[in-house]
C-alpha cells in the first residue's frame, strides 16, 4: 500500500490498524507507542490488570501536567465480507484510510505521538510535564483500564492540570466539534411483583403490568431538570420490557423493566435514585430495584484548555469549534476525577463501529498539527 512520503502520523496509525487489538486485547500497540516516547525521555509504567494492558508514560517531574489519553483497543469487525478491504490491512482509497480503528481511535494515538515528537524536537527544555495514558478496555466493561490507572494516580497523589481524550469529536470536518463534557449514565432494573393467574379470574391474581403502567407513565413524563449552559435536560428511557410466560391466558407474576437515565451536571445519581423510589412507592407498587451507576456527569468550562484547543484549531483548520455534551460516556468520566479539565478533540466520527470505518487523509496530519499546538498554546504560556 503506498502511502504519501511525507505523512509520519498517516504511517504510525497504519501501524497501528495493521494490530487486531479487539478489545480487550492490545496486540503489541503499547509497545510500539511506548518505544516511541520512551526515545523521547518518557518513563513508562504497565499498570495492567485482570488480562488489561494499560499504559502510563510521563516526561517531565513538574507542572502544570497536559495528559493525552485514548485507547487502543477496537470493537470486532463483524462480518468480514461485509468490508471492501480487510478491516486489519490498512487500506488508503479514494483519499480515505480504512481500517477498523481509523477513526476510534488508532489515527488519534498517531497524532499523540508524532505531535509530541515534534513539539519536544523543537522544545526539549518546556515547561511542565506531558503524559499519555493509554488503555485497551475503553470499548470492553471498562473495569480495568483507564479506570484502574487513574485510581492508582489516585492513591500516590499525582493529579493532572489539563487532558485531552482524543475520541472522534467532529461532525463534518475535522475541529468542528469537541467534547467539553459528557452527561451521567445511570441504569436501573426494575422488577415489579405481581400474583400469576388465569386471565378469566384476575380477582385472583394481580397483574403487575396494570401496577406498573401508571407509575411508568408518569417516570416517562418527569421533567427530571432543566440542564444548564452545557448540558440538555435529563432524560429517562425505558430500553427493555418483559412479562408473562409467552402464552396468551396467564397473568404474569412479575413484570421486568430495564431503564436508563442520561443526566446533566444540575442532577446527581442520588437524587434521582430517590425521585424514582418515590414515584414507585407512591403507586404502592411492591418491587425491587437494583442500580448500576456507569459514570458520573463532568464538564470543563471555558478555561485554559478549552481557550489552547479551540486556538490550535482556528489556527491550523479556520474552524471555529463548537463546544458539545453530547453522545455516550467516554473515559474521561474517570479522568475527571483528578483532572479539573478534560476535553475529547478527534477525527470525524461518521464511521465509527461501521463496517469500512474510515477517515480523510488530508485530516490526519492536520489532527496532529492541532495536538501540536495545543502543547504549545498551554506549555509555553500561550494563550492565557
Amino acid at each position: 500500500m503506498p502511502l504519501p512520503p511525507d505523512s509520519p502520523t498517516l504511517a504510525l496509525a497504519c501501524e497501528l490498524i495493521a494490530r487486531p487489538s479487539v478489545t480487550p486485547e492490545d496486540a503489541g500497540c503499547l509497545e510500539r507507542i511506548g518505544a516511541r516516547l520512551a526515545a523521547l525521555g518518557f518513563r513508562l509504567e504497565r499498570i495492567d490488570a485482570a488480562g488489561v494492558s494499560n499504559l502510563w508514560a510521563r516526561r517531565g517531574t513538574a507542572r502544570p501536567v497536559l495528559c493525552f489519553a485514548g485507547h487502543t483497543d477496537v470493537v470486532p469487525p463483524g462480518p468480514l465480507e461485509a468490508w471492501t478491504s480487510p478491516p486489519f490491512e490498512p487500506t488508503v482509497r479514494d483519499g480515505l484510510l480504512y481500517g477498523r480503528g481509523a477513526a476510534d481511535m488508532k489515527t488519534s494515538l498517531a497524532a499523540f505521538v508524532t505531535a509530541i515528537e515534534t513539539f519536544v524536537a523543537a522544545h526539549p527544555d518546556h515547561a511542565g510535564s506531558i503524559a499519555v495514558l493509554l488503555t485497551s478496555d475503553e470499548e470492553g466493561p471498562a473495569t480495568h483500564g483507564t479506570v484502574h490507572v487513574v485510581e492508582t494516580l489516585a492513591a500516590r497523589g499525582e493529579r493532572l492540570d489539563w487532558c485531552v481524550v482524543g475520541e472522534p469529536t467532529s461532525v463534518n470536518t475535522l475541529g468542528d466539534m469537541i467534547k467539553n463534557g459528557r452527561r451521567g449514565s445511570l441504569s436501573g432494573t426494575l422488577r415489579v411483583k405481581g400474583v400469576q393467574g388465569h386471565v378469566a379470574y384476575p380477582h385472583l391474581a394481580r397483574n403487575p403490568v396494570h401496577q406498573l403502567a401508571p407509575a411508568l407513565a408518569e417516570l416517562a413524563a418527569t421533567r427530571w431538570d432543566d440542564g444548564n449552559e452545557f448540558f440538555p435536560p435529563t432524560t429517562w428511557q425505558v430500553s427493555n420490557i418483559h412479562a408473562g410466560t409467552g402464552a396468551t391466558n396467564i397473568i404474569p407474576g412479575e413484570c421486568e423493566v430495564l431503564f436508563n437515565f442520561r443526566f446533566a451536571s444540575v442532577s446527581s445519581a442520588e437524587s434521582l435514585r430517590a425521585r424514582t423510589h418515590e414515584v414507585l412507592d407512591r403507586h404502592g407498587l411492591e418491587y425491587e430495584l437494583d442500580w448500576s451507576l456507569s459514570g458520573k456527569p463532568f464538564i470543563t468550562g471555558r478555561g485554559r484548555l478549552v481557550a489552547a484547543i479551540g486556538e490550535a484549531i482556528r489556527a491550523t483548520t479556520g474552524v471555529t469549534t463548537e463546544l458539545s455534551t453530547t453522545g455516550g460516556t467516554s473515559d474521561g468520566r474517570f479522568i475527571a476525577d483528578l483532572c479539573a479539565e478534560v476535553v475529547e478533540c478527534g477525527p470525524v466520527n461518521a464511521t465509527i463501529h461501521k463496517v469500512d470505518e474510515c477517515v480523510a487523509v488530508d485530516a490526519i496530519e492536520p489532527l496532529s498539527t492541532i495536538y501540536r499546538r495545543t502543547l504549545e498554546n498551554l506549555l509555553l504560556g500561550e494563550p492565557h
